[in-house]
């Protein structure tokens, strides 16, 4: 990451690490939910949790990834308290098991976080023939929350505690689809485009957080509700890319947002963006991978100045999940651990009222 990132308001920055943003904090009287522990920032978001005495229980669709990763946190820091649970997000039906189970442990639950996502996947249908990255990303999460907030509000009112629920959104959401949420074309293959489709599931994010945060206080429940961006991060949400279209869109993106803060001071993304274009054209396959110019290299050298690393990447979580200076706040977006804005959509409060009854018939 860029080592010159200018702290915020808060005293942190992008270059902040999860550690450094929760250094004396003491978590051992909460237990929290973290979707997606197998890998990434949901699993340092879960080490980091587990570091400062969170019971943490990992909602995880591996369950062997999710037991080494157990082992792993037990080495390091052996009072840790993890558990891990069977999780799909993109299946009603394992996410009302999943909540079942939860909530017959027994178990309080002071904070929820919504992290798990796929990202740009080429068109597909979840079990339960919806938008694979709508399911996932956002409605499986919607349906996690509203099955759990019961559990949510009886130990905030028996502890006396706030309750935070985490929404982990994105950037990418100032690149959704023109009408943010296509409520009438979720499934339509043909005008489906993978990274719009991921932008409208992290418009969701920040919608479905806002519109919690109104029906919350209505109820007059000690619970906040809030979304962030982590930050670009290098992990297996690229997947679905190669690494010469994964820098490339990388490149693209943080040279759209480079007016934003979190960017400034940091080199021409469209130096990079030429530099790419030019080891593309290479005809030295063998060579290009191994120099600058080519896609290893260049991988590198991105990954370097503009991508932040897992330990990185999880400090917002942690700081909106854990930290006191963010005790009261409600229905706020949060980038490198400080307070950030959204687009006008991801403060659309029609919209957002649109999308939660749109997600309700959809988990009927």
């Amino acid at each position: 990451m860029w080592p010159f990132s200018k702290k915020g308001a808060s005293g942190f920055s992008s270059s902040s690490t999860a550690e450094q943003v929760t250094v004396g904090l003491d978590g051992t009287s909460l237990t929290a939910i973290v979707t997606g522990a197998s890998s990434g920032i949901g699993t340092e978001t879960t080490r980091v949790l587990a570091l400062r005495g969170v019971h943490v229980i990992m909602g995880v669709r591996n369950m062997t990834a999710a037991k080494d990763i157990k082992e792993t946190i037990l080495k390091e820091i052996p009072s840790a308290k993890v558990d891990a649970m069977e999780l799909d997000l993109s299946s009603m039906e394992s996410v009302k098991k999943f909540a079942s189970d939860f909530n017959s442990s027994g178990l309080p639950l002071n904070i929820l976080i919504n992290n798990a996502g796929i990202m740009a996947c080429p068109f597909k249908l979840s079990k339960d023939k919806i938008e694979l990255q709508f399911a996932t990303n956002h409605l499986g999460h919607f349906l996690l929350t509203n099955l759990l907030l019961d559990t949510m509000k009886k130990t905030s009112c028996e502890t006396k505690k706030e309750g935070r629920i985490v929404n982990v959104s994105s950037e990418a959401h100032r690149f959704a689809y023109s009408e943010g949420i296509r409520f009438d074309k979720i499934n339509d293959e043909s005008s489906y485009n993978n990274w719009r489709a991921y932008g409208q599931s992290k418009l969701a994010n920040i919608l479905h957080a806002n519109e919690l945060t109104r029906r919350l206080k209505e109820d007059g429940a000690d619970i906040t509700a809030n979304s962030l961006h982590p930050g670009t991060i290098n992990t297996n949400l690229f997947r679905y890319n190669s690494a010469v279209n994964g820098v490339r869109i990388g490149v693209r993106f943080v040279f759209k947002c480079q007016s934003l803060n979190s960017y400034r001071g940091y080199p021409d993304p469209q130096l990079l963006w030429e530099g790419l274009s030019l080891s593309k054209r290479s005809p030295d396959k063998e060579r290009s991978s191994h120099t600058m110019l080519g896609p290893n290299g260049l991988m590198t050298l991105f990954g370097r100045l503009l991508l932040k690393n897992v330990q990185q990447g999880a400090a917002t979580t942690c700081y909106v999940a854990l930290h006191p200076q963010v005790k009261g706040i409600n229905g706020k977006y949060f980038s490198d651990s400080n307070l950030a804005k959204t687009t006008s959509q991801g403060t659309d409060a029609d919209l957002a009222k649109k999308l939660w009854d749109f997600s309700m018939d959809l988990t009927k």
